[in-house]
């Protein structure tokens, strides 16, 4: 048995066994290691306020924001083109080729962020820590350029111990840093020499795979990875509008107290759109697979992945909407209970954004780059105008409200691209997931009326929603244990 788990673990055998082990491997590293890391953060936004917190979230999305193009989408077209070359040196000219233009690119985006950045913020504190911020940016980049080589060779197992590791070392020197001095710019350095140790670790781990990845370098590559790139960098400029203009407009129209309030919402969030990017991670090489050679085996594939997660997403969104005053006063305390509204609002965008990012990632897989364009345009340019009309007035609520109709924008658009180039169906996966989300909405209601703390009231409505789904029968719930049973049955 022991052997069986081990091979399950750590080699690739079949499709459905390679997407399990890939996904298994990248649930621990994501929801593991940012729950970690989780672990400062809502520490730090205790120690320093939600205004000295604000100022931290400002310049990190300030950053984000202006350099996004430093991806330029090389990540995931280095797996997904990987995962098509057979040749050992063709594949190893494009992963230098990518490497030098993902350099090139991070060493613009650094003087963007030390020249530019502070003429773009009127918040005090910003400017002070934004040099420190380019090293998080560095360290960040150079490591996520190293977890794509993982995922080209698929083995997340290494990408899931050097996550784990580096959220660790965040964590750790965190506690020390604002220990010795409860501070910003002590929690800046404290997360940047925790993100430089994880890319250490990431570049020794890789060194047998890198050896040439300076002296590889063919020219003929670089046009064509620009040419399938930049719908997907476009793509990406419109899509940071939609994830960091809140905190962007919040910070010019509003104070640096309420960029805090609503980043502590918003960090719960984004922690749990980590679920839908790690299946993302793991099914990507197999998307890229079967969007060439087998087209019903996709849509199936397909199918089955966002049901799956919205199987997840919806009772997330249900149980975050109805508890969402008690999470945030646990969490961050009575202090940010100005965020609550605005989190039971962003709590409902993760029915959303689960399948639109496993639909994206198809979109993808069959070179539709432009559609991702057209989409990110629409949701980033909706969310943009919404929240310029609705904070004025709302304030950090209408921002909340200007994303969760940002995502349903997206979700229209990307259903009805990706029904046009494989036709599929995913209602009829979830009837019984609606019934069993139903019935743990009623006991919930009657659980806040009886004053039950979260504490028990959160495994209870877990507890609830599936052994509803297992009394209903739930083909999804058996599907996943079939690729356990067959994967480790007994050897006869």
């Amino acid at each position: 048995m022991i052997r069986k788990i081990k091979t399950f673990l750590f080699t690739n055998q079949t499709n459905r066994q390679t997407i399990a082990k890939n996904t298994f491997w990248l649930g621990i590293s994501n929801i593991g290691g940012r729950l970690i890391k989780a672990i400062i953060i809502v520490y730090a936004a205790r120690v320093l306020g939600a205004a000295e917190w604000g100022v931290f979230s400002y310049a990190v999305t300030l950053t984000a924001f202006l350099t996004v193009f430093t991806d330029f989408g090389i990540n995931s077209i280095l797996v997904r083109e990987s995962s098509r070359i057979e040749s050992a040196e063709e594949r190893s000219r494009l992963l230098s080729t990518s490497f030098l233009i993902k350099c090139l690119m991070l060493a613009f985006g650094v003087i963007l962020i030390i020249f530019v950045a502070p003429l773009m913020t009127s918040i005090e504190g910003v400017k002070e820590i934004l040099p420190i911020v380019a090293f998080i940016l560095i360290f960040d980049t150079l490591r996520e350029f190293g977890f794509a080589l993982n995922k080209v060779f698929e083995r997340m197992e290494r990408e899931a111990g050097l996550f784990i590791l580096t959220n660790v070392a965040i964590v750790v020197f965190g506690f020390v840093f604002l220990a010795i001095s409860p501070t910003i710019k002590a929690f800046a350095y404290s997360y940047a020499i925790g993100t430089g140790l994880g890319m250490l670790a990431t570049a020794w781990m890789l060194k047998k795979s890198i050896g040439k990845i300076f002296s590889d370098f063919n020219k003929k590559f670089v046009k064509p990875i620009f040419l399938t790139a930049w719908p997907f960098a476009i793509s990406g400029v419109l899509g940071i509008l939609m994830i960091n203009t809140d905190i962007l407009i919040i910070g010019n129209l509003l104070s640096a107290e309420d960029v805090g309030l609503y980043s502590a919402a918003d960090r719960i969030i984004q922690i749990l759109y980590v679920l839908p990017s790690m299946v993302v991670g793991g099914i990507l090489p197999t998307f890229s697979r079967l969007a060439v050679t087998n087209g019903n085996k996709m849509r199936l594939t397909m199918e089955n992945v966002i049901a799956l997660l919205l199987l997840v997403a919806v009772p997330i969104s249900v149980g975050g909407f109805l508890f969402g005053e008690e999470i945030i006063a646990l969490l961050f305390g009575n202090s940010y209970m100005g965020a609550a509204s605005s989190f039971q609002i962003l709590a409902l965008t993760l029915m959303f954004n689960f399948p639109a990012v496993i639909l994206s990632s198809a979109i993808f897989a069959y070179n539709r780059q432009k559609a991702l364009i057209v989409n990110a345009a629409v949701a980033g340019g909706a969310n943009v105008a919404l929240d310029l009309i609705l904070i004025p007035t709302m304030g950090i609520f209408g921002s909340a409200i200007a994303t969760f109709s940002a995502q349903i924008f997206s979700n229209i658009y990307l259903w009805s691209k990706m029904k046009g180039i494989n036709y599929f169906k995913v209602w009829p996966y979830l009837k019984k997931v609606v019934i069993a989300t139903a019935v743990m909405t009623v006991f919930i209601l009657v659980m806040k009326w009886l004053h039950v703390g979260i504490g028990f009231g959160i495994p209870t409505a877990v507890l609830i929603y599936f052994g509803t789904l297992l009394f209903l029968k739930e083909k999804l719930i058996y599907d996943l244990k079939s690729v356990w049973h067959s994967t480790f049955k007994p050897v006869v």
